[in-house]
């Protein structure tokens, strides 16, 4: 049965690892700056409708 190389192993690695960041930071600009906006939306709408 064939082995892998341990450099093949460090590419692998190093391969996974860039794909775990890029996906981390994707999902960060994506729903981070929605939830923000919403956010803000929801409070602007309380600003304007305050009652007594």
């Amino acid at each position: 049965m064939p082995q892998m190389a341990p450099l093949m192993w460090l590419t692998l690695f190093i391969l996974f690892s860039m794909l775990m960041i890029m996906f981390n930071i994707f999902n960060y600009f994506l729903l981070e700056n929605k939830v923000t906006i919403l956010a803000l939306k929801k409070d602007y709408n309380k600003m304007i409708y305050w009652k007594w």
